[in-house]
């Protein structure tokens, strides 16, 4: 009988988990898209119908989304969508460069042919997706991309700085693109990257991801430019 209860709870964690998973990638999809716009209100009862759940599981994922900075809980008074702020984004813009291009310098020694194949493979992926024009299973493939990158550095407690870092990144892009992108140019950015890390030319390889960070937006090249001379002076 003990055991018998002790499958039954089991059971209902995984499910219970399983829900709350598929609620948290519902609403992150909708958020990163613009389906639902920075400071709406989400209600716990309104998205557990929708869902066709308990409040439980949207609870999970909403506590789960706040730690993403997608949501900030407040309370009784329901939980609010995050701003997307040009502000935000030059801070992890910059952030994310400094990490990224100093993370590929470690990368270049270490990275080995099942972890380049890996790369290929999201590439791969991020074609596929450029080409059913879906826009964020490309910006997941993306993220894949460099966080797989980034574990070749063999700097772990760095990775959740750089994932929020991207996250934020590509939930701006996609908010604030005026204009229909092309996605395959997108997905096709990586190449040089992986280029140079087959070459395993260092100074290529900080060239390509500097570069690739610098121009996800219109104002990021200005983000990162070199002072001149006169300006060092």
């Amino acid at each position: 009988m003990a055991l018998a209860m002790i499958g039954k709870k089991g059971r209902e964690a995984t499910a219970r988990v399983s829900k709350s998973a598929e609620v948290f990638e519902g609403i992150k999809r909708a958020i990163m898209l613009g389906e639902i716009a920075p400071g709406e209100t989400l209600l716990e009862l309104e998205l557990a119908e929708y869902f066709g759940c308990s409040q439980g599981p949207v609870r999970e994922a909403l506590l789960n989304l706040q730690d993403e900075g997608f949501v900030v809980r407040m309370g009784h008074r329901g939980t609010r969508v995050s701003d997307c702020t040009r502000d935000e984004a030059v801070e992890m813009f910059r952030l994310r460069h400094g990490i990224e291009t100093r993370g590929i310098c470690r990368a270049v020694r270490r990275i080995n042919d099942r972890e380049l194949e890996e790369l290929r493979r999201y590439l791969a992926a991020m074609i596929k997706a450029a080409h059913a024009k879906d826009e964020y299973a490309l910006a997941d493939f993306d993220r894949s991309f460099h966080m797989s990158l980034f574990r070749a550095a063999g700097l772990p407690a760095v990775e959740p700085l750089l994932s929020r870092c991207i996250l934020h990144n590509q939930r701006f892009k996609i908010l604030h693109s005026g204009e229909q992108r092309d996605l395959n140019v997108t997905a096709r950015r990586h190449e040089t990257i992986i280029e140079a890390l087959e070459s395993r030319d260092e100074e290529a390889a900080v060239r390509a991801i500097g570069h690739h960070v610098a121009t996800i937006v219109d104002f990021g090249p200005a983000l990162f430019e070199q002072p001149s001379d006169e300006e060092k002076a």
